[in-house]
């Protein structure tokens, strides 16, 4: 009885920190949406960003960074990230496509194919990074399979990215389904996801996706992509483009030097591992909030 005792007061003493510590899910949900206010002031800024991109540090190693929106956003919603990355040094770009960006996916990535080579024509490089949020990881992943963009990107990173679809784009059809292509399109088994599936990665493009546990717009599941490496961070699906933690991992990545063949292999193991555990953890908490909602 003794024991059980100090065992209850130890867990009773440890209780504030566990519910309400850095790393606690009310502490993450509280940062959720502190992120969610600040992704929804930058998105008021609409598409007015007046920067200029500086080349004088572009090389083969550091080359050019576009940045792409996702639906319904635009280049101020990439702001906090474009202003994070220039101030480490980068050469970053982002691109105004359109007010609502709600248009073909397919149309947006020709418009891309377009920037990229108006970029580089100014640089010495032929390769440039891709840094897409939500659907726009789904314009750059578009460019690099099916409008030739493999030669001209090194590294995707895809934030937040439905590869296989959101059942959450049902808001943008029965708001905008009869002016918005893109809003069908990421529904999953839409055409336009089947026609993307098909065919193998460029191998020679490094691809990220970045996604988030706490993601319900598009949830875990929805971002995997085989062949691509997985990371995952435990917060919502607006933190992606203004917490610190993510620009500390897109900046490794885009530092990243260069895989070779067998540490590829290596890291495609350890990446695997790593994303089944990370969708145990989601799943476990879709559970959990299941039965929440059933009480």
């Amino acid at each position: 009885m003794g024991q059980t005792a100090r065992w209850f007061g130890r867990w009773l003493s440890g209780a504030p920190s566990r519910w309400l510590g850095r790393s606690s899910p009310v502490a993450q949900e509280l940062a959720g949406g502190t992120h969610g206010l600040t992704y929804l002031r930058h998105l008021a800024r609409g598409n007015r960003i007046r920067r200029r991109a500086s080349f004088e540090n572009v090389d083969d190693r550091h080359p050019p960074v576009l940045l792409i929106h996702g639906f319904l956003g635009t280049r101020g919603s990439m702001y906090p990230l474009e202003r994070r990355l220039a101030d480490e040094g980068l050469c970053v770009f982002s691109f105004n496509l359109g007010a609502l960006n709600s248009r073909d996916i397919r149309a947006s990535a020709f418009l891309i194919h377009r920037k990229i080579e108006s970029i580089l024509s100014q640089t010495s490089v032929r390769r440039i990074d891709i840094v897409g949020h939500s659907m726009g990881g789904l314009i750059g992943l578009y460019y690099i399979k099916k409008l030739g963009g493999q030669g001209r990107v090194r590294r995707l990173v895809m934030m937040g990215t439905p590869v296989k679809g959101t059942w959450a784009a049902l808001a943008g059809v029965a708001t905008l389904g009869l002016f918005s292509k893109s809003s069908w399109q990421l529904l999953p088994r839409s055409r336009f996801l089947d026609e993307l599936s098909q065919g193998p990665l460029p191998p020679d493009v490094d691809i990220y996706t970045l996604a988030a546990v706490r993601d319900w717009v598009c949830p875990l599941p929805s971002t995997r992509l085989r062949g691509a490496t997985s990371v995952t961070v435990r917060m919502g699906h607006s933190s992606l483009v203004v917490s610190e933690e993510v620009f500390s991992r897109i900046l490794s990545i885009l530092r990243e030097p260069a895989r070779d063949a067998g540490g590829g292999r290596t890291r495609d193991r350890e990446n695997e591992a790593a994303v089944e555990a990370a969708l145990e953890e989601w799943s476990d908490g879709s559970r959990r909030g299941s039965r929440g909602m059933g009480r």
